[in-house]
């Protein structure tokens, strides 16, 4: 699936992952305030109930629709490339990670909130931060005309090459802090080694084809992923 490179406003794939994400997030709310956990927990033959206090839900549930927002605002107003069809199916099956399995994986945890909890909402706003000021900072500097054929390189990204998806395993690592849950754990690593040891080289490639020295100037002063580390 050929993600870079195409322009296209791809309005029908666009309405397709938000009608998709409004029944992830509507599940998600079946989950952990109506019945829908205990419905599940017993499908999966678990037999512990859930437990989960009602501020921990509504802390995964508000982040849920945070990430909702932004997903819609990135999409409708920054994205500029074509979206191909697959992508509108698995864009959505993703977030069900976040949506639903953070809903399901906090339902155990009976712990009252406490300061790992406001670690994870620190993790949560910083990463958000990160990535979507980031993509901000690219939009309104691509905008200029003078800025045409040139690779981004300022702002956020002097400290990263790819520091919005360091914000989105930051944001994902406060999630899955907020479940209290071992397993939530392999969430943000499966998304961490999904960058490091695919998209990120994939894009890469695709960088240093279209800007050439640009990239390789870009590549050899800034770190790749986590900045001031790699």
């Amino acid at each position: 699936m050929d993600l870079y490179g195409q322009q296209g406003r791809s309005i029908p794939q666009k309405t397709v992952i938000i009608v998709l994400e409004i029944l992830l997030i509507w599940l998600s709310w079946w989950i952990m305030f109506q019945a829908g956990g205990k419905i599940i927990f017993t499908w999966l033959g678990i037999q512990k109930p859930p437990v989960a206090i009602a501020e921990r839900k509504w802390i995964i549930f508000i982040f849920s629709i945070v990430i909702f927002i932004r997903l819609g605002f990135m999409m409708l107003f920054l994205l500029k490339r074509k979206i191909p069809w697959e992508e509108s199916i698995s864009v959505p099956i993703a977030f069900a990670l976040y949506y639903i399995g953070f809903a399901l994986l906090v339902l155990p945890s009976g712990n009252s909130i406490d300061l790992l909890d406001y670690l994870g909402i620190i993790l949560f706003v910083k990463g958000c931060f990160l990535n979507t000021f980031g993509e901000l900072q690219r939009y309104f500097w691509k905008k200029n005309p003078m800025n045409k054929g040139k690779l981004f390189t300022k702002g956020l990204f002097a400290y990263s090459m790819h520091i919005n998806y360091f914000g989105d395993v930051l944001w994902v690592s406060g999630y899955a802090l907020i479940t209290r849950n071992y397993y939530a754990i392999l969430i943000p690593l499966f998304l961490f080694s999904f960058f490091a040891f695919y998209n990120i080289p994939k894009l890469d490639k695709y960088l240093a084809l279209k800007y050439k020295e640009q990239f390789q100037a870009y590549r050899k002063k800034t770190k790749r992923f986590i900045p001031f580390i790699w």
